[in-house]
């Protein structure tokens, strides 16, 4: 079935009644932070944004807005994947050795599926900005980015050539804060993002859109992986270059004495190599990345649920032993180290997008047959 060239109206879509009620609250100071293994924290509204601050556009768009977009090929913007340093030496972990499905670069470079602007109210009254590919298919992929990045990020951008070539819809969009999206940057926002994505997916589920899989890398990777231990309305989901020990990877952006800098100033103002200021880290933003347990969620995400987690075993960002972590405590995992990836899969785009096709794709063969078996 080939879906509508456009959606109707977005609309502000309720929390979940029961959403924000189940998740703990937050410590009060950061040193009770370090010493918390409790689950994810409570969400917190910010307040509204003023006028034109984040949402970097000549013009505000209405929420109600869907702009056809020309099936042409987009520019990736230059844009960090994750802004987080950390250096990991030793054994990286096992490979999962299975067929790898052929595609030429031909078929990520054209693609003939149109493309339309999407915005969906979040939660709290801020425009999401994304953009749909539709491919052919009724059900849908999401594509979730990193820390710091877009939803044009060369990762996301390649990863949604693939499927689109290969009759797959996706939906790629940027989180509040980030790239088109109305919101403030905020460092930490694990579980806000979850809200956003939430969002997302309750939308398209109005419209009569299923989603099939949700795709996330770096800190996109954990909010994917979040998503799953709290809801469980997702059957597929692909964790890409994930950070599992969030504690970790601190001080190489932030100096090792971020925590007596915070106590003393109450936040840190981060510096681009450049020597330009980048963003600014609060007390709140570093405890919402403290408290957020990765371990806790891995446990909570429903068997039935297949996850795919995909690493790179030169990855400078994210060390590989994280990935086997989730492997461990994931119950319905697979696990895949490209030998030679850093995390941003520079040189390794195609193999990167193979290994997703090749995953997504059982799925879609067994509900069909689920389908004819039961007609």
């Amino acid at each position: 079935m080939v879906a509508p060239s456009s959606l109707p109206a977005t609309v502000a879509l309720p929390p979940p009644s029961n959403y924000a009620s189940s998740l703990s609250a937050k410590p009060q100071s950061l040193s009770s932070a370090l010493r918390c293994s409790s689950p994810p924290a409570s969400l917190r509204s910010r307040g509204p944004v003023a006028a034109g601050e984040a949402f970097r556009s000549e013009r505000t768009l209405d929420a109600t807005e869907v702009d056809e977009i020309p099936a042409v090929a987009a520019i990736p913007l230059d844009v960090n994947a994750d802004a987080d340093k950390f250096i990991f030496s030793g054994e990286s972990a096992g490979f999962l050795k299975r067929p790898i499905i052929q595609i030429s670069s031909s078929q990520i470079e054209v693609s003939s599926a149109s493309q339309q602007k999407v915005v969906i109210r979040n939660t709290h009254g801020e425009n999401l900005v994304g953009i749909l590919h539709e491919a052919g298919s009724c059900e849908l992929v999401v594509l979730c980015h990193g820390f710091r990045s877009s939803k044009e990020s060369k990762t996301i951008m390649n990863l949604a050539d693939v499927l689109v070539s290969e009759n797959v819809s996706v939906f790629r969009f940027d989180f509040a804060g980030n790239g088109d999206s109305d919101g403030s940057f905020q460092y930490g926002n694990y579980w806000r993002e979850v809200e956003d994505l939430r969002a997302i997916i309750q939308y398209f589920s109005r419209q009569n859109r299923g989603v099939h899989a949700i795709v996330g890398h770096s800190k996109g990777g954990n909010v994917v992986l979040l998503y799953a231990s709290k809801f469980h309305d997702i059957s597929t989901v692909v964790n890409i270059s994930g950070r599992f020990t969030l504690e970790r990877g601190i001080d190489d952006r932030l100096g090792k004495d971020f925590m007596e800098r915070m106590k003393r100033d109450g936040f840190i103002d981060v510096i681009d190599k450049m020597g330009k200021f980048a963003y600014r880290v609060t007390e709140q933003s570093l405890i919402d990345r403290l408290t957020t347990d990765m371990r806790t969620a891995c446990l909570s995400i429903d068997k039935n649920c297949r996850v795919l987690t995909v690493h790179g075993s030169e990855d400078d960002i994210v060390p590989p032993e994280d990935a086997s972590k989730f492997d461990k405590l994931i119950m319905n995992h697979k696990l895949h180290i490209i030998e030679g990836a850093d995390h941003r899969f520079i040189s390794h785009q195609f193999h990167l997008a193979r290994i997703l096709l090749e995953f997504i794709r059982p799925s879609q063969d067994e509900d069909g047959a689920a389908a004819k078996e039961q007609a």
